[in-house]
Formats: structure tokens, sequence, C-alpha cells
């Protein structure tokens, strides 16, 4: 689909007074050249206090920058999400691969939460976040009290979550865990990438071989975080030596890619090709006073019951 544009807005601080309008955005978002930022300016997508900008407008403290990004077709993405559960205070929807959740890089308008907006209106809003190649469930809040009080719950670790991954390898212990910190590291688009890092924040990953795939060297694993870092189950498994099959940016280790950087859908946490599935959550309702459990049931290739003709 083709979207109507985006403004983003920065207002300067006291530190990028006096810098150009070029060099602020080339030094700021590197995902543009400084060529391609000069040719963004000249084309009248950059104001600066509501006029438009030129490459050399020297900057002043509380300035506003706004880049107009013009219009764009955003690939191509599943719109179809399921409810699993349902009231006043909570969704939990059932989202499909390949659906980014919040708005990024390509995508705008076809994001699971605009969808979800569509559904159930404005007020609704992620309570965590899933990959864009992570299918299953994910919940959303649906007023401010509900919120405050499960996002204390998500911080106290009352609320589980268990997925099923398909793994790479079939030399794996049959349970173990994984507690490799998590950080950003430098990347070339975006300019940082989550993966593993020595001094990065605690990351906890419990992992279980639910079944051997000799045919396809690879094993389908239950993995229960306690935490939630971004692409936690990704970096973990990669940091074990066993990555998840198919994932185009995590090498073993825990490590990037550092082949084909400028390809920006191969590379990117946002590229897809593996398979990871949120299976189960169970959260601590906000009324009820009572906990409940949601599951989603998995695609067949991750389904234990439906993969019992492959050996165990």
């Amino acid at each position: 689909m083709r979207n109507d544009g985006y403004d983003y807005p920065d207002r300067i601080s006291r530190s990028d007074e006096r810098s150009s309008v070029l060099s602020f955005y080339a030094r700021r978002y590197r995902h543009s050249t400084e060529a391609e930022w000069r040719e963004k300016i000249v084309r009248g997508e950059v104001t600066l206090n509501g006029r438009p900008a030129s490459p050399d407008d020297a900057l002043s403290a509380c300035d506003l920058l706004i880049y107009h990004r013009p219009p764009w077709d955003e690939p191509d993405a599943p719109t179809d999400f399921g409810v699993l559960f349902e009231d006043d205070d909570v969704l939990a929807l059932a989202k499909p691969s390949g659906l980014p959740v919040l708005p990024g890089g390509f995508f705008l308008e076809t994001t699971l939460l605009r969808l979800a907006r569509r559904r159930f209106g404005p007020s609704v809003s992620p309570l965590h976040r899933l990959g864009r190649g992570t299918s299953g469930t994910i919940l959303f809040i649906r007023n401010h009290r509900a919120g405050r009080l499960l996002a204390k719950a998500m911080f106290e670790r009352r609320i589980l979550k268990v997925y099923l991954a398909l793994a790479s390898g079939t030399a794996l212990p049959d349970s173990f865990t994984v507690d490799a910190p998590i950080g950003p590291v430098p990347h070339r688009r975006p300019a940082t990438v989550n993966a593993f890092r020595s001094d990065g924040r605690p990351s906890t990953s419990h992992v279980r071989v639910l079944q051997r795939l000799p045919d396809r060297d690879a094993s389908l694993v239950e993995v229960t975080i306690p935490t939630g870092r971004p692409h936690q189950i990704r970096i973990h498994l990669a940091c074990a030596g066993h990555p998840l099959v198919g994932d185009p940016l995590y090498l073993p280790g825990g490590l990037l890619r550092s082949d084909g950087l400028d390809d920006e859908w191969t590379t990117t946490p946002g590229a897809t090709g593996y398979l990871l599935h949120s299976w189960r959550i169970r959260f601590p309702h906000p009324s009820r006073g009572e906990d409940v459990d949601v599951v989603s049931p998995p695609p067949a290739a991750l389904d234990p019951d439906r993969r019992t003709d492959q050996g165990s």
C-alpha cells in the first residue's frame, strides 16, 4: 500500500547549535549518506522553523527541524490477525509472521498497532513487542490502569512468556539456560542492533528440546524468557551455537553477520526467514485478580503434535 508520508521533527539542543542543517542530519541519521541528505534538503523535504531549509543554514538552540518524508509504497505484509482474548482491559492478539508491531523502516501504516486501533479504537497499545518475523501471542492494553498494572507485573517478572522455535543442529542438551547479556552494537542499517555484548543488560532464556529433527539438522525447542530484551531468543540461541534456522542476521556466538550490510532487507532485525512463535502467555489480570493463560496455536512446522512423523 502507498501511505501518506510522515513528518519527523527534531528540536535542536545547545550541543547541536551552530551546526549546519546538512551536518546535523548526516551525523544524526546515518541511514542516508551526506549526499542523499543534501538531495532531500534541496528538494524541499526539510523545513527549519516552518520554512524550507538549505543545506548550509546554521542551527540555533530550540530551532525546529522537520524532515517531511514523502509517501512511499510499503512492502507487502499479512494483515489478518486473530483475537485470542478480549475484555475491557486487555487484548491478546495472534500476530502473523511478517507483520511488524510498530511503525519503523519501510512500514508506517501496515503494522499491527494501526490495524488493532482501527478495529478496537485509538486507546489500545502493545504491552510488549514481537519481531516482524515472529508469530503468535502479543498483549495489548486498553486503558491506562491496565497498562500501569501489567507493566509493573512485567517488571516484576510475573508474566510468563513461552515460545517455540526451530534451532539449527541436533546436538543440544535436553535443557539448558543462556544468561548472555544483550546490548546495542554497531551496525550499518540501522546504526546499532542488539546482539551479545559483554557489558549489556542481564538476560535469561530457559531452553528445552521438544524434538530433534536429523533430516533437517534442526531441533524444535521451547524457550521461556523471564526477561524480554529485543531479539533475545534469536541472540541467545545463536550464543549457544544454535541460531534459528533461516535467521539472516545472527551468527553462532550471538554476533551479527558482517557480509551484505548494504542489503537493508537481509541484515536488519526486521528481516524474516526464521521460525519463532509466541506460543503461551500467562498474565495477572489487572481487574479480576486471577491469572489468565493464553495459547496461540503454532504453525505446523513448530507444532510437536504434527511433527511426530519426523522422529525425536
